[in-house]
């Protein structure tokens, strides 16, 4: 299977775990990844703010390079990319005035009629969780996981069109295919306060606190996330929130596609589990699943 593959511009950067990962893992499960041609920032969070017209205009010139490659699907690991793209063909879609003025400044006709899907409802629910269990074979057997997708990836519902806003388990669903212990908790979309980090540290420190403490109150041993945002985020903070609370805070927090390139036998540094703050490797040593 071959699909447009738009990974955005952290995943180029500080975010790069994520994409190798995300790379190799497509790989395994036969899914060819044709990244966009000339692709640029999907204009989700300074543009959004400051511009409205530019952070569409900027959508939807990605829009249409991917449909200059002649597919239907884009697949995009970053849930502010994926909300931003799909969010602006609905609004292209919806108002002719729009669609006008944004092909004006694009200088481009946009067909709109893309398949937009974010990495992780496309590997549960495109690819499914039979293959994704066919190629395990190193389960994660005594892993203790809590899923945390963040407050964009899966909300609202009306938008992003896969899993419950409020209670997701598609990626519970992944991991448990993995052969992992997913455990139960009422944190999964609750907000870690990333998008606040330089303006709003003292809130940040908060919610990510509330999160990590409720980590450690279900004796998990690691957070596994879906964004890249939330990842760097909870990494980063836990010294803090350690400090705080005058408590050693030290849970790994892994992308769920290094986990599935872990169950499918991939090593773990080429994975990029050896790029986190929160070393994970170690625990992984710990329970037999990598050398």
């Amino acid at each position: 299977m071959k699909v447009s593959y738009y990974p955005g511009c952290s995943l180029e950067v500080t975010a790069k775990p994520y994409d190798t990962s995300t790379q190799q893992v497509c790989r395994s499960l036969g899914v060819e990844l044709e990244e966009v041609p000339q692709w640029c920032c999907c204009g989700s969070s300074p543009a959004l703010k400051m511009d409205g017209l530019l952070s569409t205009a900027l959508s939807a010139q990605n829009l249409v390079h991917i449909e200059s490659q002649s597919v239907d699907k884009v697949v995009i690991p970053c849930p502010f990319c994926f909300r931003r793209l799909l969010s602006a063909q609905e609004e292209i879609e919806a108002d002719e005035d729009l669609k006008t003025n944004v092909q004006d400044v694009i200088q481009a006709d946009i067909a709109g009629q893309l398949d937009i899907q974010n990495l992780l409802g496309f590997l549960r629910y495109e690819i499914g969780l039979e293959s994704i269990r066919e190629k395990v074979v190193r389960p994660l057997s005594g892993l203790r996981l809590l899923t945390y997708y963040g407050c964009y990836l899966v909300k609202p519902s009306g938008v992003t069109h896969y899993d419950d806003g409020e209670y997701p388990v598609s990626m519970d669903e992944v991991l448990e295919a993995l052969g992992a212990e997913v455990l139960n908790w009422d944190f999964k979309t609750e907000c870690c306060g990333a998008g606040l980090s330089l303006s709003k540290t003292e809130t940040v420190v908060e919610l990510s606190g509330r999160i990590m403490r409720e980590a450690r109150f279900k004796n998990a041993d690691a957070l596994v996330v879906a964004c890249q945002l939330c990842q760097a985020n909870l990494d980063m903070r836990q010294e803090e929130i350690g400090k705080a609370e005058s408590t050693d805070m030290a849970i790994p927090i892994i992308y769920f596609t290094q986990l599935m390139g872990l169950a499918f036998g991939l090593p773990a540094k080429q994975l990029g589990l050896n790029h986190h703050l929160i070393d994970p490797i170690s625990l992984l040593k710990h329970k037999g699943l990598t050398e």
